[in-house]
């Protein structure tokens, strides 16, 4: 299955041939892991627990455990995240703002482990 391509914060990109620029496979389901976890919680009318709201931790003690647990559960809404084994979730405080680390088996893959690593600043 396909997706239009749109990395977060910024805007959609035309394909080769001048129509909107679509992904599928690992870059669909990183691309769908990252606008999960960024998007705010209750912003998607017909979907009020979609989104993890990261953002907001930013500026405030971190709570890695809590953030961890967050993550996790939303992870386990993506059809693209083999549940068994768990994904491996690393969160780290850096200065304003924090340090994502996902290691998950894409139900693409063929069970190779997938790294999905991030910042989010202020």
């Amino acid at each position: 299955m396909n997706d239009l391509s749109h990395q977060w914060g910024q805007d959609l990109v035309s394909g080769p041939t001048g129509d909107l620029a679509s992904v599928r496979g690992l870059t669909r389901s990183q691309q769908r892991i990252i606008r999960r976890l960024l998007t705010a919680p209750g912003t998607y009318l017909w979907h009020p627990s979609y989104g993890a709201g990261l953002g907001a931790y930013i500026g405030q003690t971190a709570d890695i455990e809590t953030i961890q647990a967050i993550i996790l559960m939303q992870l386990t809404e993506e059809t693209s995240v083999v549940q068994n084994p768990a994904p491996t979730i690393t969160v780290n405080a850096i200065s304003n703002g924090l340090f994502v680390s996902i290691q998950y088996i894409d139900a693409d893959s063929n069970g190779q482990s997938t790294p999905l690593a991030f910042n989010i600043t202020g």
